[in-house]
């Protein structure tokens, strides 16, 4: 669930809610979250508009992991966009922006922490369907089943979020002389519905993409282990690829997932002395959320050291090389006449029996080779070497 609430206390309400409201943004919790935030809108924008740049305008066509990395840097572009209304907001300790617009600010965290959590996941399972399955599943492996998968995940978390936005308080917080408006601070009450649907959100939108990228991780780790390919550079690029997106889980997720867990009992008052520990775990979620909002800025680390042509454009640019040419992934110019990579096959191909007990894929540009059944360890060294990013 977001944060996206404002709070109402009246004159006349219990000591109890007063406390409450008093105590959820301390001075040292604004003014962290203040600089946090603060430094987080500028890399935020400039990193993932840079990247939509370079996928969008020098790395076209797009191949499957460069369409779920595109829809990530775009999922952290919008949620960067909206961090000037929390900057504004714990600068002044007010929010005047109105109801819906802090619901829809606090949605956008929502959009984007399971966003990203999906889109990391659908990147590690590409990498373990490319590396442990090359054959068995690689008709999943196509631009258009990718585009499709996108749009679903796009589906999920945006329909998720409008029920988050949607069962929060908006009023104001007393503070002695007026009414206050405030935002991100605290929940309506979350008895009935709001608890399974917490529940819920965490298991669909947390729980099963870390076991699966768990899962995923270990099998590719393994794979590449027992290939004795794992000293080879294209490899560890693979391994470095896979420690960055279980690190962004680890580091910016599981906190916060965790601390949400555990206010949403605390609200439900299935956690005892809950006047004792709400103070101290509502500062806590707070800081989470700026910690698990500090994925908008690492993500752009995955593209960077997974894809060759990412990093050669960069280059390029940075060094103002002017190339009339597109970029492929490999960092190279794409001739339409030639031969695409077998890794990231995008056409139409319609497998035909060789005599040599091989399947061909007829593509355009070529033919390639790919054993039917039994893969010996020199062509499972190929298909893997040819499958990376």
């Amino acid at each position: 669930m977001s944060l996206s609430t404002v709070t109402q206390v009246s004159p006349v309400t219990t000591n109890s809610t007063l406390d409450i409201c008093n105590t959820h943004s301390p001075l040292w919790s604004r003014t962290l979250l203040l600089v946090g935030y603060s430094l987080l809108l500028p890399l935020g924008v400039i990193l993932n508009s840079v990247s939509l740049f370079v996928f969008l305008k020098w790395l076209r066509p797009l191949s499957v992991v460069g369409i779920f990395m595109c829809n990530l840097a775009l999922s952290d572009l919008l949620f960067s966009l909206s961090l000037p209304f929390r900057i504004y907001y714990y600068s002044q300790h007010h929010w005047p922006f109105g109801v819906f617009l802090c619901r829809f600010s606090g949605s956008m965290f929502h959009i984007n922490m399971y966003g990203s959590c999906l889109f990391l996941l659908c990147i590690n399972v590409d990498r373990y369907f490319a590396i442990v399955h090359p054959l068995r599943f690689r008709h999943l492996r196509r631009p258009k089943i990718a585009r499709l998968t996108c749009l679903v995940v796009w589906l999920f978390i945006v329909a998720g979020s409008v029920p988050a936005a949607i069962m929060h308080h908006s009023t104001n917080c007393w503070d002695g002389h007026e009414e206050v408006p405030r935002c991100f601070e605290g929940f309506s009450r979350w008895q009935g519905i709001v608890l399974p649907l917490l529940l819920v959100a965490e298991v669909v939108g947390f729980l099963l993409p870390l076991v699966a990228v768990l899962y995923s991780s270990s099998h590719v780790f393994w794979e590449l282990c027992r290939d004795q390919m794992g000293g080879r550079k294209r490899h560890k690029k693979t391994i470095k690829v896979l420690i960055l997106n279980l690190g962004i889980f680890i580091f910016c997720f599981v906190p916060y997932n965790i601390v949400l867990v555990a206010y949403g009992l605390l609200r439900a008052k299935l956690i005892p002395d809950y006047w004792e520990i709400f103070p101290v775990l509502r500062q806590v979620l707070s800081v989470t959320v700026l910690v698990a909002s500090t994925n908008c800025t690492l993500d752009p680390m995955v593209y960077y050291f997974s894809t060759d042509g990412f990093r050669k454009t960069l280059r390029n640019l940075r060094g103002n090389e002017k190339d009339s040419g597109r970029v492929k992934n490999f960092g190279e110019k794409v001739d339409s006449t030639k031969a695409i990579n077998p890794g990231f096959v995008t056409q139409p191909y319609s497998p035909v029996k060789s005599n040599n007990g091989t399947e061909k894929m007829e593509v355009q540009g070529g033919t390639i080779h790919i054993r039917e059944r039994e893969v010996n360890g020199k062509e499972r060294r190929r298909m893997i070497e040819e499958s990376e990013i």
